[in-house]
């Protein structure tokens, strides 16, 4: 029940948040693909969660291989109806595109090494590794910075050239969304909020993103993502 209320308030601060955005901007905002982007959250977490611990683990482990696999699988078959490159499940790179973004991800994963150094963690086993080589950038990526990173940029037309991307509203919800899946929810009655998780994951979201539209793939940000998390474990 706890995740069910959780949910329920994520969804309300992405519609009731982007409702007051879409107001501001009324002739290029398009309600449907806001409900759209919150009935992809609310699917997303459900998988991710076994609709809640309704459905069995068949693949056990400790690390949540199951929910993440389903969560993917659905991901993806709604980005094949869409268009896989609209979604940026390709390959191919943008045209020139490596040259100014390949740079920002060797930035990237030096700074998370630098912290990996600075902060050690106990050696991790076999699996944790494995997962964390997979599943996080894959499942993720695919979602935030694919599925839902273009429902909301169908939700919010305006745009904002910078760092040689469009940015647009949907870009900063996207990684507000990102961020609150790490630092909010729900237990003991309460809501609640760490807003050092909410920084450490919702802005480097960003860069994220920008690999993502600056090169109209979603591979650099899996690289980049799993990168960040397998450091750790490694050093």
């Amino acid at each position: 029940m706890n995740g069910v209320i959780g949910l329920g308030g994520t969804l309300f601060i992405l519609l009731a948040l982007g409702g007051l955005l879409g107001l501001a901007d009324r002739g290029r905002f398009a309600p449907r693909w806001l409900l759209a982007a919150a009935l992809l959250v609310a699917i997303n977490d459900a998988l991710l969660t076994r609709v809640y611990g309704l459905l069995p683990d068949l693949i056990g482990g400790e690390r949540n291989w199951q929910g993440k696999m389903l969560a993917l699988a659905a991901t993806l078959a709604i980005a094949a109806v869409i268009g896989w490159r609209e979604v940026g499940v390709t390959l191919v790179q943008e045209p020139g595109s490596l040259r100014r973004a390949l740079p920002v991800l060797a930035l990237y994963c030096a700074l998370f090494a630098a912290l990996a150094f600075a902060f050690p963690s106990e050696p991790a086993s076999g699996e944790e590794i494995a997962f964390q080589l997979t599943m996080p950038g894959l499942e993720e990526e695919a979602f935030y910075r694919g599925l839902l990173l273009y429902s909301l940029y169908r939700a919010f037309a305006g745009r904002v050239r910078l760092l040689g991307v469009d940015w647009g509203w949907g870009a900063i919800l996207s990684c507000l969304l990102f961020g609150l899946v790490h630092a909010f929810g729900y237990s003991d009655g309460g809501f609640s909020l760490d807003p050092l998780a909410l920084a450490l994951t919702g802005l480097p979201a960003f860069v994220g993103v920008w690999l993502r539209l600056r090169t109209g793939s979603l591979l650099l940000p899996v690289v980049m993502h799993n990168f960040g998390n397998l450091i750790f474990l490694l050093i």
